[in-house]
């Protein structure tokens, strides 16, 4: 067996951080190195003791655990923070995740699953509640890129044409360009946006708001 597991508690709640420690010291593989009762106390202490993992509540007067957090993560980068809170909002989740937490649990979370939850935190694999993950998805797919902003202006107006049902020749006297330059911009609008034809580069425009009057 290695060392123990490190771990500093820092909750506001006196009952909930006793009450967490106490189940925590039944674990042989923890080890308790300090709990604090408030963000920057538990940053300093984490100063102080360099712990493996951190249990951090969110919400605490004297520093939150957001600025905690990156405060930690400026001079211990190493320790893996578990978020532990009631707040699965957006403007404290993703904060909070930006700033360096590692994990993010809700305080519903039973006894085992924290336990559980640092010892794969020191084997460098996180937990993110479901709640939590479901948001950070979604925000990943609304931050996505969408495949015609990777068109150039010229190939928006082709797209744009094909839409409204133009052949090469009419885009070509339309665009005032060349019909081999028309062929060329016609066969990059359809690798760019992943599509078979002009058919289906049509439905994309359609589906996707790109038309416009001209």
């Amino acid at each position: 067996m290695g060392d123990p597991i490190r771990v500093l508690v820092v909750d506001d709640h006196e009952v909930v951080r006793k009450g967490i420690i106490t189940y925590l010291m039944t674990e042989d593989e923890l080890e308790i190195v300090g709990e604090a009762s408030s963000g920057n106390e538990g940053a300093s202490l984490a100063k102080i003791e360099k712990p493996d993992v951190m249990l951090m509540d969110l919400m605490m007067e004297n520093g939150n655990g957001i600025e905690a957090t990156k405060q930690v993560m400026s001079f211990h980068p190493t320790c893996k923070i578990i978020i532990l809170t009631s707040y699965y909002d957006d403007e404290k989740v993703f904060p909070a995740l930006e700033a360096g937490a590692f994990s993010y649990m809700l305080k519903t979370s039973s006894a085992d699953e924290i336990v559980t939850a640092i010892k794969k935190a020191a084997r460098g694999e996180n937990v993110i509640e479901p709640k939590v993950a479901g948001k950070m998805m979604n925000r990943f797919r609304q931050n996505e890129s969408m495949p015609h902003e990777e068109l150039t202006e010229r190939e928006k107006e082709v797209l744009i044409c094909i839409g409204n049902g133009l052949t090469n020749q009419e885009i070509s006297e339309k665009l005032f360009i060349g019909i081999k330059t028309v062929k060329t911009h016609v066969s990059n609008v359809l690798s760019k946006l992943g599509v078979q034809d002009r058919t289906q580069a049509a439905v994309y425009a359609h589906r996707n708001g790109l038309m416009r009057d001209k």
